[in-house]
């Protein structure tokens, strides 16, 4: 979903396969971001479709569609308001306890989460999204389901951030 003035200046050059992985391009972005529901309001029905299958086995056959009625026009939804939303969500990252890839493997993180693991590079953050099961694709720097260069995701019924060390600014359009 999206405002109308945004696909306005998208429309004309919006293309034909792989939108997800274009609007992550700069050029599209424009330091701008999008939330994505923690409980997909999609799904894909198999292999054929946009992205010709590409990550079907490995992640998108896992998708479940919500079952729960949300009322969202009776909900008041500013916290999701730009500014509010970031402030809210990197205190939320960065307050959670950093914690190793081991310690997060054995399951030995104390408490119910959520916890925080650290990646320094492109190369640590795609070992640990492949060794996590998250994907570990970027476009441009930004990470599928990214935001503010972290990845969040559940593990053994626990939230874990994958984030950038505290006092990131931006995408590294050279990660790719």
């Amino acid at each position: 979903m999206m405002l109308g003035q945004l696909w306005d200046e998208l429309e004309p050059k919006w293309p034909a396969a792989f939108w997800d992985d274009w609007m992550r391009q700069p050029e599209q972005r424009r330091d701008r971001a999008c939330i994505r529901p923690e409980i997909s309001r999609t799904m894909t029905f198999g292999r054929k479709g946009v992205s010709l299958g590409q990550f079907y086995d490995s992640y998108l056959r896992y998708i479940k569609l919500n079952s729960q009625f949300v009322p969202f026009t009776t909900l008041d939804l500013a916290y999701l308001q730009k500014d509010a939303y970031s402030a809210h969500f990197e205190k939320e990252v960065y307050a959670a306890p950093l914690v190793s890839y081991e310690t997060l493997k054995q399951g030995q993180g104390t408490g119910p989460g959520p916890f925080r693991l650290q990646y320094s590079s492109k190369e640590n953050f795609k070992w640990l999204a492949r060794s996590l099961g998250v994907m570990e694709d970027l476009k441009s720097g930004v990470p599928r389901t990214g935001y503010r260069g972290v990845v969040s995701f559940m593990t053994r019924g626990q939230r874990v951030y994958l984030a950038p060390p505290p006092g990131w600014s931006q995408y590294d359009p050279t990660w790719s």
